[in-house]
């Protein structure tokens, strides 16, 4: 999935660790992400979180969506920062699901917390197609 995320890509997020209802992520904040006032802009930070919640949701291979998402900011953070956003299911129901995000930088400091409720539509991220083209 994170191959063909062409916006995770430019903004340098990598992906740590992904295994089923789990993803990590980071994001180093660059300069020209920052707003008006020397931070890192929500919506960079919004991102991060709803990219984290993304690869949580597809972990299990079924074509799932963002429903809702709803993010508090904590903590302001400038250049410089390495952000990590942790996501883990918190429900998961027929084709519903709801995934926490915890958003910190790097000495740990919690930044930003995001719920993201999702949905399978059908369909699969994998087939053996697409194994088979990865190797």
């Amino acid at each position: 999935m994170h191959r063909d995320d062409r916006c995770s890509q430019m903004l340098g997020m990598t992906v740590d660790e992904s295994r089923p209802g789990y993803a990590r992520l980071n994001m180093p904040v660059r300069e020209e992400m920052l707003n008006g006032h020397g931070n890192c802009h929500g919506g960079m930070i919004f991102t991060l979180a709803d990219s984290a919640f993304a690869h949580a949701c597809n972990t299990r291979n079924h074509v799932s969506v963002a429903v809702s998402c709803q993010v508090e900011f904590l903590v302001a953070v400038t250049a410089g920062e390495i952000l990590i956003a942790e996501a883990v299911e918190q429900f998961l129901q027929g084709k519903n699901g709801v995934y926490d995000v915890r958003v910190k930088s790097s000495d740990g400091a919690l930044v930003a917390l995001f719920r993201g409720k999702s949905r399978a539509i059908g369909g699969v991220l994998v087939t053996e197609a697409t194994v088979d083209t990865m190797t």
